[in-house]
């Protein structure tokens, strides 16, 4: 069981698991210690959940059995070092930082209790998927991300850095094509709170339904597109302007985006 549980870095991430861990109640405020670089930040998220908070990262790591580094790749060096010696051998590590191998955090922290994760925002409200892959203590690590919503565990860990370009990204894709759909609605005459009210339930209810009948997406757009229809006519505009290549294209460019974040921190 988790008595502690400190967030270095309360950004996007960060605040996410915070969210997630405090609204399943897996965790009460008294048993999370945020650490920020930026005072305004880490009052904003003790005025917003009531977690203790701290400009201290390696004060944050003593007294947690559970250390989260939810910060930027670019800088996980700095906030490695801040809590290098402060950890004892029981303690787990769970690293979200996009493209950091397990082994460059168990060497620059000398601690072998290391598990990489790539969660996603939706994890707020349960909502969300994390990818992940540990040698140690995994069923502690899954009752943590259980939390964020589902979690799919992987043996090797280069799935993580394919997790991060098509789970860890795809929200930001998601809400790319909300804001295209919403833009054509008010385009051919919709105000925008009604174009909204209409996307947002067209892109819901589609999910919804293609998890109710289990059937393929293929044979789904199908069954909508009529031979010389408006929709037909649609797909084959968006066809001619490679929206599939080029969301296939984006997909791997932040593939190897991540790849290359890890070999630039080794």
């Amino acid at each position: 069981m988790i008595q502690m549980m400190a967030v270095i870095g309360a950004g996007t991430m960060g605040e996410a698991l915070i969210n997630g861990m405090l609204s399943r109640g897996v965790l009460q405020p008294s048993q999370i210690v945020a650490t920020d670089a930026l005072a305004e930040r880490r009052n904003l998220v003790n005025s917003r959940y009531g977690v203790l908070v701290t400009h201290d990262n390696g004060e944050a790591a003593s007294a947690a059995d559970v250390v989260v580094l939810a910060v930027k790749p670019q800088v996980i060096r700095r906030a490695m070092e801040s809590i290098n010696g402060r950890m004892e051998r029981h303690q787990l590590v769970i690293s979200i930082a996009a493209g950091i191998p397990i082994a460059l955090v168990v060497e620059k922290l000398h601690h072998l209790a290391v598990v990489r994760v790539m969660p996603n925002t939706p994890g707020q409200i349960g909502q969300g998927v994390s990818v992940w892959t540990a040698t140690p203590q995994r069923e502690q690590t899954r009752s943590i991300l259980s939390a964020l919503g589902v979690d799919l565990y992987v043996e090797d860990e280069r799935y993580l850095d394919m997790a991060t370009a098509l789970s860890g990204s795809g929200p930001a894709y998601t809400y790319l094509f909300y804001e295209a759909l919403v833009d054509a609605g008010v385009h051919i005459g919709f105000s925008r709170a009604e174009a909204e009210q209409l996307v947002y339930q067209t892109l819901v209810g589609s999910l919804a339904y293609m998890k109710h009948t289990g059937r393929h997406p293929a044979e789904l757009r199908n069954a909508v597109t009529s031979p010389g229809g408006t929709t037909a006519e649609a797909l084959l505009e968006m066809e001619d302007s490679r929206i599939r290549s080029g969301i296939i294209k984006g997909v791997v460019a932040a593939y190897r985006r991540s790849v290359a974040l890890g070999k630039g921190a080794s």
